[in-house]
């Protein structure tokens, strides 16, 4: 596997570390990364990524010295060194659409473990169409949306069916709920993938064309209508991100999802008209991300890699709950934790990085999704980083 490649120079290298998410990975793993880790930090910059490497020395100065490497995103030679040097290389460098592939061929030819922030759909399937046969022959593991995008969903998702019999038909809904500014990079990602449709549709009908399906079982993300919850009690509205896509494709993998499992994905409100006056905004902002001066507008509003402060991230949170029924009863978990856009999603690739690194995990190789890579390894990693996996008893 391309984790026990111990002969790298590089057990971790964290593309893009000079960004703000990339920043507090950087920070992130400065404080909690276990003794004798060898990382360095990557970018296109070598003035940046000295300043980074300064900034995080005044956390702990046993990073003074830590390796910088200057690569472009889009110099594939630069990329391919990155590569061979490292076990893991963990980005942050989005959009992914405009900037990721590059990287992952460059990992997925190294036989290198590949972890990002996706929340793009659309790139997720073209790197699969494109990758995913070369990281099968390497051993490389290529691991998208690892951060909000899609961890507590999919690691939430598995979670749950882990508490169920592994013989019966699921039929499952998370609910989202959050409190907190959104990211700029995210902002941005949902106006690219509202304004391209028609590409996103091609895109998952060209990796359909070349995907294995399970067989004797069945595994798919559903479309929710809007309704009442009676359960937990909150209004729900689809949310068309890229989390059901990625769950369903963790139960095609997993046989611990069952013969049948079905996903719907949905947020949550408390009251009606925040769910109306929700849905309008969402489908005005849609509606504009299909006129391009109206898309720049919407998106000068908020810059990729603008954040909240320290003291706005301490006050955000996020839960998502799960309800499954297997038709002979319902089981009600919740993942719940902090700041979703930023503190919680820097924490979950880091945790990811260092999982794919140290820990006994499932051999596997190719597109995998976190529930399939690294399930109960990464699950534990995060329990004991303070974000909650539990399950809710009944009322």
């Amino acid at each position: 596997m391309a984790g026990d490649r111990t002969d790298r120079e590089f057990d971790l290298v964290l593309f893009g570390a000079t960004g703000f998410t990339g920043g507090l990975t950087a920070d992130y793993l400065t404080r909690h990364a276990p003794p004798g880790l060898r990382w360095g930090l990557a970018g296109r910059s070598a003035d940046k990524l000295a300043a980074t490497r300064d900034r995080l020395a005044s956390l702990d100065d046993a990073v003074a010295d830590l390796p910088l490497l200057t690569a472009d995103a889009t110099d594939p030679a630069a990329l391919a060194d990155v590569a061979a040097r490292a076990r893991v290389v963990a980005t942050t460098v989005g959009p992914y659409l405009e900037y990721g592939e590059p990287l992952v061929g460059a990992c997925a030819e190294a036989g290198t473990d590949y972890l990002d922030l996706t929340g793009e759909a659309e790139f997720v399937n073209r790197m699969y169409v494109a990758h995913h046969a070369t990281a099968e022959r390497t051993g490389a593991r290529l691991v998208h949306a690892c951060g909000f995008d899609s961890i507590p969903h999919d690691l939430g998702a598995y979670f749950t069916v882990r508490q169920l019999p592994d013989d019966v038909p699921v039929t499952m809904r998370g609910v989202v709920r959050a409190g907190g500014r959104p990211s700029g990079g995210t902002f941005h990602t949902a106006l690219a993938a509202m304004s391209r449709l028609r590409q996103s549709k091609e895109a998952s009908s060209a990796r359909r064309r070349v995907e294995a399906r399970p067989e004797g079982r069945s595994s798919r993300a559903v479309q929710g209508t809007p309704q009442r919850d009676g359960l937990l009690g909150y209004w729900l509205l689809p949310l068309p991100t890229v989390d059901p896509m990625i769950v369903a494709r963790s139960g095609r993998a997993l046989a611990a999802y069952g013969p049948d499992f079905r996903y719907s994905h949905y947020a949550g409100f408390e009251s009606l008209p925040w769910a109306v006056g929700s849905a309008v905004s969402v489908g005005a902002v849609g509606l504009a991300a299909q006129v391009g001066p109206l898309r720049d507008l919407l998106g000068s509003r908020l810059q990729p890699g603008d954040g909240p402060d320290e003291r706005q991230r301490s006050r955000s949170w996020f839960t998502v709950d799960f309800v499954a029924d297997t038709g002979d009863g319902t089981v009600h978990t919740r993942v719940s934790g902090g700041d979703p856009g930023y503190g919680e999603t820097s924490k979950m690739l880091a945790e990811s990085a260092l999982s794919l690194a140290f820990d006994d995990n499932p051999e596997t190789a190719g597109q995998v999704t976190t529930a399939v890579a690294m399930g109960d390894a990464l699950t534990e990693r995060l329990v004991a980083a303070g974000i909650g996996f539990e399950v809710v008893p009944p009322a």
